[in-house]
């Protein structure tokens, strides 16, 4: 199927702003979902060659999934943590669980050898042959819950797994070279791997149901011959948790292509589908149903944080009305999907549209889902400043990316009122108060808009038609800013429209975008700079992957 190209993407203006941006929600081309929908569509198969954990839950297990290529293992270890040592934080020296992915089968020298090395996490080493490096703790209620509920041959309370939605949550899932794992560039011409964050999302399907397996064996342990098995309806509603932190913002904007790509995909798809002249019925009905789906759905999303809950009171009224309205005969109508989005940007909040937008994509996967193989950054030349360029045409790719923070003051202490810099402790990011701590001297380039003004300004006094190799070897503290300005020739969706350091930032926003694009759901802030979400949760499980289930599994089926 194809259609009419005659709907524009939104501009950049629109959709690059932080706002909107922590509006966003999983769609078809999250990475969670096109690699749920290959391995089903490729018929991977699934296997645990080992499961040695004892009656105290300690121990290691080996779960394998084998492509049409080559097969990949995820190494688990379990742990006996004093509960004094559990925590979410990303300094914590010790968790309940442990896990790598490894590239191919392990050898009894290999489980051996990373037995030293996983639980160590950032203090051990792994190499080449391992692709990602992950922990994880149990959610304690949860878990002590259903071990009991199970070990009594009873079922666990449903309200209690709706309340939280996962056993476990992770504290960190790395990859691409981090702590001696293969690098990105050594897996990235593979099919199941060519797109971002895969071998990432596939550790955490296979961490899933290693937690599920765990809960059932612990059980077993307590309660012998009366134990029940998770009810496999049960056991979909749970997911994988995960705190994320600010570890993960400043990645969009140091990666401007990538971002780019993911932000152009998404909104290439969205203009596609608003350009169908007329939707047939098993379109209309399909988006109907995960409309309500989606509504329960909002139902189940509990947050603590008051923003969060100001949205969520929103999203709720806007779905209302969105359901009502597509109850009508609107979407029989011409140009249904069109005409939704437009009746969206002043009938629904920012919430809304985006989730709407997301929605319309659902009953096209003939349109949508090859975008998916754009969503990477190939393009290697993209860092190369061109030196050739005239002044002039950079005074216009700085105006075009930049021009909207031309009128902000950042002489203000608000305008400039934070600093991103890397914590010495852990080498992660970190945000703080310029002018309440002493880490100035330490900012990290996070702060394009106020850097891309200090160029402009500078290149004031340059002829027009001077190459800016000229005035990048006078002014060599621009080289970054003139290459970002290059970049957004081929990436208009590279830049977040917004300043990354006033006083009203909020980092979640940029969290929230990128978990959007891993296919996360039920974002909790715990503050502005970390957030809680569950992965996975409703996905069918190995034994029960397969293409009617692949897709939809991100929907909860409305209760009877």
């Amino acid at each position: 199927m194809s259609a009419p190209r005659d709907i524009a993407r939104r501009s950049p203006e629109t959709v690059m702003r932080l706002k909107r941006l922590g509006a966003f929600h999983q769609s078809r081309l999250s990475f969670m979902r096109v690699l749920t929908r290959r391995m089903a569509r490729e018929g991977w198969r699934f296997s645990r060659p080992v499961f040695d954990i004892d009656t105290s839950g300690v121990g290691h297990a080996v779960y394998t999934a084998t492509g049409p290529e080559r097969a990949y293992s995820l190494i688990a270890f379990a742990h006996d943590l004093p509960a004094e040592k559990r925590s979410d934080r990303v300094i914590a020296e010790a968790w309940d669980a442990t896990f790598t992915l490894f590239d191919g089968v392990p050898e009894p020298e290999d489980i051996a050898r990373l037995a030293k090395q996983v639980p160590l996490q950032e203090a051990g080493r792994i190499g080449e042959t391992e692709l990602s490096l992950s922990r994880a703790n149990r959610s304690v209620r949860l878990w002590t819950h259903v071990v009991d509920a199970l070990a009594a041959g009873r079922q666990p309370d449903p309200a209690q797994i709706d309340a939280v939605g996962y056993l476990m949550r992770t504290t960190a899932v790395y990859g691409s070279g981090k702590f001696g794992a293969a690098d990105r560039e050594t897996v990235a011409d593979r099919p199941e791997l060519e797109l971002p964050f895969q071998a990432e999302m596939l550790s955490v399907y296979l961490i899933r149901t290693f937690v599920r397996d765990l809960v059932e064996h612990m059980a077993q342990a307590a309660g012998g011959d009366k134990a029940a098995r998770l009810d496999p309806a049960i056991a979909r509603q749970l997911g994988i948790g995960n705190s994320t932190g600010l570890g993960m913002a400043p990645f969009l904007v140091n990666h401007p292509i990538l971002f780019n790509n993911w932000v152009m995909a998404r909104e290439e798809a969205i203009a596609r589908v608003r350009a169908v002249p007329r939707a047939s019925a098993a379109e209309i009905a399909l988006f109907r149903d995960l409309l309500a789906r989606s509504a329960h759905s909002v139902t189940l999303w509990k947050t603590a944080h008051p923003l969060q809950a100001r949205k969520l009171e929103t999203l709720r009224a806007d779905l209302a009305a969105l359901c009502a309205l597509a109850a009508t005969d609107v979407l029989e109508a011409g140009n249904p999907w069109d005409w939704l989005c437009t009746w969206s940007e002043t009938g629904l909040s920012e919430e809304g549209q985006e989730l709407l937008a997301s929605l319309i994509l659902e009953p096209y996967p003939d349109l949508v889902d090859g975008l998916a193989h754009c969503m990477s950054d190939t393009n290697t030349d993209a860092f190369r400043i061109d030196g050739a360029m005239p002044v002039s045409d950079v005074r216009c790719l700085l105006q075009r990316a930049f021009g909207w923070a031309s009128g902000l003051d950042w002489d203000k202490p608000e305008t400039c009122a934070r600093a991103w810099y890397v914590s010495e402790e852990k080498l992660e990011p970190r945000m703080g108060e310029r002018f309440d701590e002493p880490i100035a001297a330490y900012e990290q380039p996070l702060a394009p808009a106020r850097d891309a003004t200090a160029a402009a300004r500078d290149l004031e006094t340059w002829a027009a038609d001077s190459p800016i190799a000229a005035f990048l070897l006078q002014h060599p503290e621009h080289r970054h800013t003139i290459r970002r300005a290059q970049m957004s020739r081929f990436a208009p969706y590279g830049e977040i429209r917004d300043n990354t350091i006033s006083d009203q930032v909020l980092p979640i926003d940029m969290l929230r975008a990128k978990l959007s694009f891993f296919g996360a759901t039920r974002f909790d802030p715990r503050s502005d700079r970390w957030v809680r979400i569950c992965m996975y949760a409703g996905a069918p499980y190995p034994e029960e992957l397969g293409p009617d289930t692949a897709d939809h599994w991100v929907y909860p089926q409305v209760p009877e």
